[in-house]
């Protein structure tokens, strides 16, 4: 039993990651074809935005459009995919890194800004999908962070020795 455990215990990140890749690259039908899901959200954070002082900033060639969250969702996505393979495992960590980072976006979004839990009345789903991963990402930060300072570590050593 005890080995059953292990091996499991193995493959659940990879699980994870999966599960993360999929709510990412389901989303991206709609932020790369403009879907009115999608207008509505970054309308709505867009005039936020406006009303703040920095029109434009969700527009669709603002520094945080539809694009540009969606191209980071999808390197997140494919570091998700390709850590699995044991020679690229890093990969996948800093993909929960930038899920974790992207997620915290999206979740604040949803809290903090006129956007609200369920911006196209879908009953909080996009919500509950955003707080699903981040809480997967956050999960999996923790249970690899020791690989993770390592990471650091490295470029900071890259980094001196560049200078």
């Amino acid at each position: 039993m005890h080995e059953n455990l292990k091996k499991t215990r193995k493959y659940i990140p990879h699980l994870v990651a999966g599960f993360c890749a999929m709510i990412f690259v389901d989303s991206l039908r709609y932020k790369f074809t403009n879907a009115p899901e999608t207008q509505v959200i970054f309308g709505t954070l867009d005039a936020w935005s406006s009303s703040l002082g920095a029109p434009g900033l969700f527009a669709q060639s603002g520094l945080f459009s539809q694009y540009v969250i969606g191209s980071a969702e999808l390197v997140a996505a494919s570091l998700l995919i390709v850590g699995i393979l044991p020679a690229l495992r890093r990969l996948q960590s800093i993909g929960f890194v930038l899920a974790l980072a992207i997620m915290s976006g999206a979740v604040s979004f949803h809290l903090f800004t006129p956007l609200g839990i369920d911006p196209n009345h879908d009953g909080g789903g996009l919500f509950v999908a955003a707080m699903v991963i981040w809480l997967s990402s956050l999960t999996m930060v923790v249970v690899r962070r020791k690989q993770l300072l390592s990471i650091g570590c490295g470029l900071l050593g890259v980094l001196k020795d560049k200078s």
